[in-house]
């Protein structure tokens, strides 16, 4: 699918793309690629003289080549977002590629993103560039938005992490957790674990980012004022996830704490009643052993004397654990 998006009047505004001819009509400021074709590929390269590398969204590619200049003056940034789905939380490669220094005038100033499915932070942008008047200026500026809506986008779903914690901290510190509640708590806590650490590495990520914007001198002050702004949010947004990750280990603790105490209570109970009954196990060794027939044939009442014994002994026990307050 290709879209690019023109500035009009300081809005921004989506055009989606199905010939080369309709490409030749508009005077875009940003081209947006999702999962392209060979024959959008070709067009791109045919009307911007932009050719797509090959490896452009490959995941295995070395940390240190992801973001790089060409001597031509392309900007080329690899940068992951999140998708922070309920399901299946994850990140998707994002290949920017910014030319501001082709004499070929169609292709100055405009950036060219490639990316493989639909991104939140991409969808929050173009809504918020539609109804804010003088939002974008260039494509710098659309980069830069994107970045700060990326930040934007993990706060958020931090505040979320926050919200359901603290549903699974009541079910926890209520005291009465069930083995069957433990493990889903247990899982509970463990997706917002991988949700947390896929943020603390997208934030890290998009880091890396703004300081390569930086670092290549091709911001305004005003711009790189603003990507100053956007590395304080990304720095503030460590401390929360440093707490929810403490916060977790705190619940995972105290729920393997409660599958403990459930498991000594069930130990418990097998200790209990292998002490009551070793009394009466030693009263009937006792009495079998004690006749050279049948105890019946010698003594008619053994046996009832017997088993009342063997209750009693039984009782005695159990009695003194119930006042002991053992059996709660």
């Amino acid at each position: 699918m290709l879209n690019i998006f023109t500035l009009v009047n300081g809005r921004l505004f989506q055009e989606e793309i199905e010939s080369l001819e309709e490409l030749s009509r508009f005077q875009p400021i940003w081209v947006d690629l999702e999962s392209p074709t060979p024959e959008e590929k070709r067009w791109i390269k045919q009307y911007y003289g932009l050719s797509i590398p090959e490896d452009v969204m490959d995941e295995d590619i070395e940390e240190s080549a992801r973001f790089y200049e060409e001597d031509n003056g392309e900007l080329h940034i690899r940068s992951d977002f999140l998708i922070a789905d309920a399901d299946e939380p994850r990140t998707v490669r994002v290949a920017f590629i910014l030319n501001l220094m082709n004499e070929d005038l169609k292709s100055k100033g405009v950036l060219f993103s490639i990316h493989d499915e639909d991104v939140p932070v991409f969808r929050l942008l173009r809504m918020r560039a539609r109804r804010a008047f003088g939002l974008i200026e260039d494509a710098k500026e659309v980069l830069l938005k994107l970045f700060d809506a990326d930040a934007e986008y993990s706060a958020d779903t931090l505040e979320g992490i926050y919200i359901d914690l603290e549903k699974v901290s009541a079910k926890v510190l209520s005291g009465d957790v069930t083995d069957a509640m433990a493990g889903e708590v247990l899982g509970s806590i463990a997706r917002h674990e991988d949700l947390s650490g896929r943020i603390r590495r997208n934030m890290m990520d998009t880091r890396r980012a703004v300081s390569f914007m930086m670092r290549s001198k091709m911001l305004s002050a005003e711009q790189f004022e603003e990507a100053r702004q956007i590395l304080r949010d990304i720095d503030s947004l460590d401390s929360h996830t440093a707490f929810l990750f403490d916060k977790i280990n705190f619940l995972m603790d105290a729920t393997v704490g409660f599958i403990n105490i459930n498991q000594n209570k069930i130990i418990k109970i097998f200790s209990v009643a292998s002490v009551a009954l070793l009394p009466p196990t030693l009263i009937a060794s006792l009495y079998g052993m004690n006749f050279k027939f049948m105890p019946e044939l010698d003594w008619s009442l053994g046996y009832p004397y017997a088993l009342a014994l063997m209750i009693a002994s039984a009782l005695v026990p159990m009695w003194y654990f119930r006042k002991r307050g053992w059996l709660k």
